[in-house]
């Protein structure tokens, strides 16, 4: 069964860090650029940050660059956003979303060849 599946998230406080995973099932995941979004309530999905296939070019958002870092380990099929210095309006459901392609660069379309099923940030004192 081919899948994406988001974890690592859950509740920190103000000035916390999370890691969250996305892990490919089913298909090999150096083949495909990556993209993160995020979703909070009453918001339209927001495209924070990505990672191209080989070419391993990176994008953040002005909202979290400089406090988020997206990376790849292809051998175990895994996307990391590594998330530090966590503030409230980060709160959100995160989602993972793969882009079919080698060679494929960074990319935020919201047309992707699969999506996880996402994971829950919240940031809370």
């Amino acid at each position: 069964q081919v899948q994406l599946v988001e974890s690592g998230g859950g509740l920190v406080q103000p000035g916390g860090s999370l890691r969250l995973s996305c892990a490919a099932s089913g298909f090999a995941l150096d083949y495909y650029a990556i993209g993160w979004f995020r979703q909070a309530p009453g918001k339209e999905r927001e495209g924070v940050s990505c990672i191209g296939g080989r070419d391993t070019s990176t994008y953040y958002s002005d909202s979290v660059k400089g406090r988020f870092t997206i990376s790849r380990d292809n051998a175990l099929s895994t996307v990391y956003l590594q998330m530090n210095s966590l503030k409230p309006e980060d709160t959100a459901v995160y989602y993972c979303a793969a882009y079919r392609g080698l060679f494929r660069q960074c990319t935020l379309s919201t047309d992707p060849d699969y999506w996880g099923q996402g994971t829950q940030v919240t940031v809370s004192s």
